[in-house]
């Protein structure tokens, strides 16, 4: 049995200990915002944050992650959470309509919380900085416009903004 917290929600669980993460959230809880990909951790369709790190749900397993905060992108839009929908995931989800990301969608998620993850470590990335940090595979090729919608949700961000986790407290450096 592996104690989990879930877009803010306890969640206790009797799954094998090697289920991968992707499939409790999908197929147990539900939750398919989070994709299937490639299954191998490289696409990055899968990605979750976990302690506000971006992590591939799909290469991580449940037992692993006991007493892990685990956000979805379901989490991040407010859907089924305790706490407030996160402003910075709103910011994104904005700017990512503004620049026209979408076109299958299918890679949205996970990019989007790779996103998050990234403007609250680095609130204002150069385009190096997204480089290193977005490795998630869009089918599109709409990068472009990603790296646009990243550039954009971090112009909305003030200026002497230090990344703020949703918890209210600055990530460890």
């Amino acid at each position: 049995m592996v104690t989990l917290t879930i877009n803010g929600r306890p969640v206790t669980t009797t799954v094998a200990n090697d289920t991968p993460l992707l499939w409790l959230l999908r197929d147990q809880l539900e939750l398919t915002g989070t994709k299937f990909g490639c299954g191998s951790g490289i696409c990055g369709a899968c990605t979750v944050l976990v302690n506000d790190e971006a992590i591939r749900a799909c290469s991580v397993t449940v037992a692993s992650l006991a007493d892990a905060q685990i956000v979805t992108i379901e989490g991040l839009a407010g859907e089924g959470r305790v706490q407030q929908p996160d402003s910075l995931a709103e910011q994104v989800i904005a700017a990512w309509i503004a620049e026209q990301v979408p076109q299958c969608g299918y890679c949205a998620p996970g990019l989007i919380i790779a996103t998050v993850a990234l403007l609250r470590r680095t609130p204002h990335p150069s385009d190096d900085d997204i480089d290193a940090a977005i490795t998630n595979l869009c089918r599109c090729g709409t990068y472009p416009r990603i790296r646009k919608a990243i550039h954009r949700a971090a112009s909305a961000l003030p200026q002497s903004s230090h990344a703020q986790s949703p918890h209210g407290t600055p990530p460890a450096p």
